[in-house]
């Protein structure tokens, strides 16, 4: 497997919250190649890997597939697209930004910027309610290829950065799921502690709905959240920060299962896995916290690839840490 090629189409196809289907085919096709069952279940992907066995535990190892995104709430009459969010996006990197509008076919567009020399050096940052998007088509044109409702996402490719690492958009959390595929290639031959199901879920950044529904159905005994937290940066608190290509950051939390953090910690060290520990009070804002609390609940951690500049088009990540990630997912599905 060509884990940054993975990486690469992973991240390059769209799928904003809500209308995830071209990414989720993508990785539904990635994944057959380990669960020939697997399927699309109201938009979610789903795989049983292996075989499975009564005497045995069961895993869930999931990683969602939206992404951030726009969607379209208004064509103006002057041919301007209004939009609103889907996810968190910081309004303050908006203006100028390239975009692509997935209508009845793709169109390109830019989100309106005010020059600087117009603004005397004294703009704020614009409410989404005044963000809007030049196509350079007219709105009967417009009216014809984009609809109300239509998603948007940010026009960028992957490229590569020195040192093992890359930038683009998506990343959260495609280069999760591709840490899980790598995984899945890793354990092939291979026998498993656990009845493993892999799920790459939808509506992540929208509430984690596609993981409650997927809990819900599969009723897992462990479950791990594969996805990204924040890498430490220029300016940024180090303490609430993990650092790029020192491994995955294993949640340590109360809305999480201590057994299964520290069972991951002595996997690491037992198997000489870089990791790194992601220290949280509270609720993790990631879909372990769907799967704990499901059902009767389910035994739920975090694996964290650190990532900077989140929900942006320039993403960076070190490709080590999503082998790294891989890695030790197989040698804890391997009870090594």
């Amino acid at each position: 497997m060509d884990l940054k090629k993975t990486v690469f189409e992973l991240s390059e196809a769209y799928g904003a919250s809500g209308n995830e289907f071209p990414a989720a085919e993508l990785a539904l096709d990635m994944l057959k190649k380990y669960c020939p069952d697997a399927e699309m279940v109201n938009g979610n992907v789903i795989g049983k890997f292996g075989v499975h066995s009564e005497s045995k535990l069961n895993l869930v190892l999931d990683a969602h597939i939206d992404q951030i995104g726009f969607v379209v709430t208004y064509i103006t009459d002057e041919g301007f697209i209004k939009i609103g969010n889907l996810g968190g996006i910081d309004r303050r990197l908006l203006p100028a930004q390239q975009v692509v509008i997935h209508g009845k076919q793709d169109i390109k567009g830019v989100i309106c910027s005010i020059p600087p020399h117009l603004t005397k050096g004294d703009s704020k940052v614009l409410d989404f309610d005044e963000i809007a998007i030049d196509t350079g088509m007219k709105k009967s044109e417009l009216e014809k290829i984009v609809s109300l409702g239509d998603s948007i996402t940010f026009d960028v490719k992957c490229r590569s950065l020195l040192n093992d690492r890359i930038t683009g958009g998506a990343l959260d959390d495609r280069c999760g799921v591709a840490s899980v595929l790598y995984a899945l290639e890793l354990l092939n031959n291979c026998k498993t502690k656990y009845n493993v199901t892999v799920i790459f879920s939808t509506q992540e950044e929208l509430g984690e709905r596609g993981a409650k529904i997927g809990a819900f159905e599969i009723n897992p005994d462990i479950a791990i959240a594969v996805d990204v937290s924040f890498a430490y940066a220029q300016g940024e608190n180090e303490q609430k920060c993990g650092h790029l290509g020192k491994g995955a950051m294993i949640g340590i939390s109360p809305s999480l299962s201590r057994e299964i953090s520290d069972i991951l910690i002595n996997t690491a060290k037992s198997a000489d896995i870089p990791y790194q520990l992601e220290i949280m009070n509270g609720l993790t804002s990631t879909n372990a916290d769907q799967y704990s609390i499901s059902r009767d609940g389910a035994k739920a951690c975090t694996l964290s690839i650190p990532l900077r500049n989140m929900h942006t088009p320039v993403e960076v990540i070190s490709l080590a840490d999503v082998n790294y990630t891989a890695e030790l997912l197989a040698s804890y599905i391997k009870g090594d």
